[in-house]
């Protein structure tokens, strides 16, 4: 088991291998790939990676995974760690202190900025910017849960939160404290209606959607109670784009 899961490893690291990708213009999860990470977790045993002061354990199949300059990839020194079998593309910058869990995969172009998280499997596509403190949640179980998706060119405000298999399209922008999970519909204000998760329980933010946060009174109670409820305000356009441009040069 453990050699399945070492080579797993290596081919996601390499990118060869996704927990989830598009096929034929949707997005498959692909079981196999969560069980042998699971394994990895299953048959490892604790050891001590404490480094002076500072006390870290964890298990010995599932430590932070080394870099070298061939990556390619930034990592900015102070604090940010990348499990083994996340697969970060080259040009990807990631800004200190932030996590990238087992799994995930982070496309070309992208920015992982201070106190931001990529949770185990999240897919994260090219020329995303994920603002400090924006937290993409991780699913390992059940097997066939879809993880959390950002597609290209998408842009995640500061201190949002992701959650529970949703799907951001390519290019929707998602405002500072917006908090998105399946269970909670977005209301679309262009369009006069509610978007709810689908059939297979995957929530999915339009393409080019401007969302921010936004309430609705809680139904059947007297207190003018209010609940969560994002908001689309508008489609991406020419001054939407222009606000949220990413810097090549950082790259």
């Amino acid at each position: 088991m453990l050699e399945k899961f070492n080579e797993i490893c290596q081919k996601l690291e390499s990118g060869e291998l996704r927990v989830a990708r598009k096929v034929d213009g949707e997005w498959k999860v692909f079981p196999e790939v969560k069980e042998a990470i699971l394994d990895g977790f299953r048959y490892g045993r604790i050891q001590d990676c404490s480094e002076g002061q500072f006390c870290f354990f964890d298990k010995d199949t599932v430590l932070p995974r080394t870099f070298t300059a061939k990556d390619k990839v930034r990592l900015v020194p102070g604090g940010t760690a990348v499990r083994r079998g996340a697969y970060l593309a080259p040009s990807v910058v990631v800004m200190p202190p932030a996590y990238v869990n087992i799994g995930a995969y982070v496309d070309e172009g992208t920015m992982i900025d201070s106190h931001a998280l990529v949770g185990s499997c999240a897919q994260v596509g090219r020329g995303v910017h994920l603002s400090a403190a924006s937290q993409l949640g991780g699913v390992l179980e059940p097997i066939g849960a879809l993880p959390v998706i950002i597609e290209d060119n998408a842009f995640i405000g500061g201190n949002c939160g992701i959650y529970e298999g949703t799907i951001v399209s390519e290019g929707a922008v998602i405002g500072s404290g917006v908090i998105i999970t399946r269970s909670t519909p977005i209301y679309d204000a262009v369009r006069k209606c509610y978007i709810r998760s689908d059939d297979q329980g995957r929530m999915v933010v339009p393409p080019r959607a401007v969302v921010v946060p936004g309430s609705r009174p809680l139904p059947g109670n007297e207190e003018g109670i209010q609940i969560n409820l994002p908001v689309i305000i508008k489609y991406r356009d020419e001054k939407t784009a222009a606000s949220v441009a990413l810097e090549d040069i950082l790259r």
